[in-house]
This record gives structure tokens, sequence and C-alpha cells, in this order.
């Protein structure tokens, strides 16, 4: 599918009230057909997904550790984390303890599933996923662990004001990205 028809495709899903903010733009270079050129999602005429624009306002993590210490990555520990915990541990470990080993745990697992689609996001051809994300269900594009078809569930008219509002416990665990445009679509409904 060319470009221009796949934007327009896009672009026909977008939620009302995101329409003229929200861009999918892909520079083009003729004379170079075999080298794949740069997708962006810009929101407001400033480029948002780009990993390479220094001036991005979006936290791009480079470490497991950057992850694990930011203050806005909020994991919540449930029981069963906690019981897991208590029996790989075989012996009496006071209860505090075990809620910080189980936030470890999970921190840690969240860590590199963010880096991992990080640097799938860093690869990925926009267009194979948004070619994807027009052939999946929109329920299957939210619960996806690949941030651009997220981004383009969140932006989707399909996704109403009760769902998006009660994603937001989810929206914690996801990249920064994902959450602005969380954000974005939340502050528009």
């Amino acid at each position: 599918m060319s470009w221009s028809k796949l934007k327009q495709q896009l672009e026909g899903f977008l939620s009302p009230a995101l329409h003229g903010r929200v861009e999918y733009r892909a520079p083009g270079y003729r004379y170079l057909p075999d080298k794949s050129g740069i997708c962006y999602i810009s929101v407001d005429k400033k480029n948002i997904l780009n990993m390479g624009d220094k001036t991005n306002t979006i936290r791009w993590y480079q470490t497991e550790l950057e992850i694990k210490n930011d203050p806005d990555i909020q994991i919540p520990v449930s029981k069963d984390d906690i019981e897991a915990v208590r029996q790989a541990a075989k012996g009496p470990v006071p209860e505090d303890r075990l809620i910080v080993m189980a936030r470890s745990r999970k921190s840690t697992e969240h860590a590199k599933e963010l880096l991992a689609a990080q640097a799938s996001l860093s690869k990925s051809n926009f267009i194979v996923v948004a070619n994807k994300f027009l052939t999946t269900p929109i329920e299957e594009s939210l619960e996806s662990s690949d941030m651009v078809l997220n981004i383009l569930a969140l932006v989707d008219r399909r996704v109403g004001k009760k769902r998006i509002l009660s994603m937001s416990e989810k929206m914690r665990l996801k990249h920064p990205i994902v959450q602005y445009f969380y954000e974005l679509r939340r502050d528009t409904l």
C-alpha cells in the first residue's frame, strides 16, 4: 500500500478531537528507493515519535537502572507476587522485605520489557506496524507490547471515553511515549 493511502486510512481512524493535532509524516527521498524513509508521529507540528531527535520531550531509557530509578514509574505489587517471592526465599523473611523484593523483581522485568520495546521501535518499520494495526482488532493493539500499536490504538476513534478512563492503571506500566499519547487522548475527552 502506498504511503499516501496508508496515511489517509490512519488519519481516518483518528479521534475527532485529535484531527489536525496528530499527524503521520514520512519524508521520502526520491533518489534513494532502496532506503526506507523515516516516519514520524507529530503532535501540534512537533515530532514526538522520533528517537534521534535531541529536542524530544519524551524520555528514552539507555539502561535498566534508569528505568528502575525513574520516580514516574510506579510498579504495583500483588499478593501473588509477594507469595512467589516468599516461596523462592525458602525461609522466614520479614513481610516488609518481601514487598521490597517483589517490587524489585517486577521492576527488573518491567525494565527489560521497556528496553526491548524501545529497541524494537528503533528497528521497526512504521509502515509494517501501521498495516498490522489496520488489520488487527483494536483490543489486540491496545494489549500489544509494541509501542507503535499502542499509540495508534490510543488515538483511534474506536476507543471510547469509558475505556480510556479505565486504562489508567495499565498505562503506568507503559513506556513514557505511550503514556504521553494516553494523556493526550485523555485530556481531549
